[in-house]
């Protein structure tokens, strides 16, 4: 589903990221990336989704190489990716089920078909009820299931999560968690950047450990490791 050979991320200011990370994540894992701040998580999952471009080697996602994908081609590879972040990133003017929906619009998906499927993930996600809320009418909990509801809704093969319980309150957290392990069971691969020590020790799936541009740990069923 996704393999990184020898890549490397080098800023303009000189900073190394990323130092030669090769790994390969399957079908339908679920993947813990671990590490201090300022290791390199940010930018490896970056890298999956081409918000960022390797300085050097090889990224393929889903049988594409990233390097070598036609400009029109992004969109529809970036279909196949639902990206899941910290801060939510809802549009704001826009109604719970127009968050949702704003995804499949995107792509030209007809109507009929977005009120259908926009309506079942909101059915999984368990906020049927608050179709027509405002971002600023919800806790954070629920806006971070509207933003897994629209990570989903256009059946991506693969989800990257950075820190996605990072300002959530524990409870909450695990209620993300159940959820996020929902759509892995139901075949989604999962790669989650977490600083959670106490999900990924309870949870026990493949941890990835990133420190200084590198990794320094690939375990299945793993630990988180850190301290912090």
């Amino acid at each position: 589903m996704i393999e990184m050979q020898d890549v490397w991320k080098t800023y303009p200011d000189g900073s190394h990221a990323l130092k030669g990370i090769s790994v390969k994540v399957d079908r339908n894992e679920f993947v813990y990336v671990v590490g201090p701040s300022g290791a390199g998580k940010s930018t490896f999952m970056k890298l999956i989704y081409r918000e960022e471009r390797p300085t050097k080697g090889t990224i393929f996602v889903n049988g594409f190489n990233l390097e070598k994908l036609k400009q029109r081609k992004i969109p529809y590879v970036r279909r196949n990716i639902g990206v899941i972040f910290q801060d939510y990133r809802l549009l704001p003017k826009l109604t719970v089920f127009e968050n949702v929906a704003f995804a499949m619009e995107v792509i030209e998906a007809p109507k009929k078909i977005i009120r259908k499927r926009a309506m079942e993930v909101l059915d999984l996600v368990k906020l049927k009820d608050k179709l027509h809320s405002l971002p600023t009418q919800l806790s954070g909990g629920e806006q971070q299931r509207v933003a897994i509801a629209r990570a989903i809704v256009n059946n991506p093969s693969v989800i990257v999560a950075d820190e996605p319980t990072g300002n959530l309150d524990p409870d909450t957290s695990w209620d993300i968690m159940k959820l996020m392990e929902e759509i892995n069971f139901r075949g989604t691969t999962i790669v989650m950047a977490t600083h959670n020590k106490e999900i990924v020790n309870t949870m026990r799936k493949r941890v990835l450990a990133v420190e200084s541009g590198k990794i320094v740990r690939d375990e299945i069923r793993g630990e988180y490791g850190y301290e912090d």
